[in-house]
């Protein structure tokens, strides 16, 4: 099947049925770099951490981590869960799961995944930019957005969208990745 037109992609709120269609599609990526962090400690000029572009020895195909539990999560109004659809077909592209800390008014992106085949499409865009009017209507002031550290394409994109690095976890996600935080402001 030839790969959908932007114009043919309808972004919608998805729904609990949606789940198991998205957790079925590639989530998988090409690495060729992993961002390594070197944390240094000196009692006198405190905490330096530098973060390093590396390349791998040869490229990996890194598997998708979909969990369908973490993604019913998002499924209630009071949190974002958005699909984009193909209109002629009904088939799923991409999805995006955001959940919102009231707390601290941020929105934490934890899935933002779009079909292999579909990449390249703006599909991924215009799910940020939906998330983006979702997160303005619930007065969240920032949006955060994990990406595992060999994922070199998802730093780019959100860079590209004016995300901007803010942390790391070096244990974040369940196979003990290491998790790169990149934040903008909705203000």
């Amino acid at each position: 099947m030839p790969p959908s037109t932007p114009s043919r992609a309808v972004i919608r709120d998805g729904v609990e049925a949606d789940v198991p269609r998205c957790v079925a599609l590639d989530h998988s990526y090409d690495a060729e770099y992993v961002y390594q962090i070197q944390v240094n400690t000196d009692e006198e000029s405190g905490w330096s951490i530098v973060l390093r572009k590396e390349r791998l020895p040869r490229p990996v195909e890194m598997g998708g981590m979909a969990d369908p539990s973490r993604l019913k999560l998002a499924v209630p109004d009071a949190e974002c869960f958005l699909v984009a659809q193909q209109r002629e077909t009904g088939d799923i592209l991409g999805y995006l799961a955001m959940q919102h800390d009231r707390r601290h008014r941020l929105g934490l992106i934890h899935d933002l995944v779009v079909d292999r085949p579909e990449r390249r499409q703006q599909i991924g865009t215009r799910l940020y930019g939906a998330a983006r009017i979702w997160a303005k209507e619930q007065h969240i002031t920032r949006i955060n957005v994990e990406v595992q550290s060999k994922n070199l394409h998802g730093v780019l994109f959100f860079e590209g969208l004016g995300f901007n690095f803010c942390g790391y976890n070096d244990r974040h996600f369940p196979n003990q990745d290491v998790a790169l935080f990149l934040s903008t402001s909705l203000r």
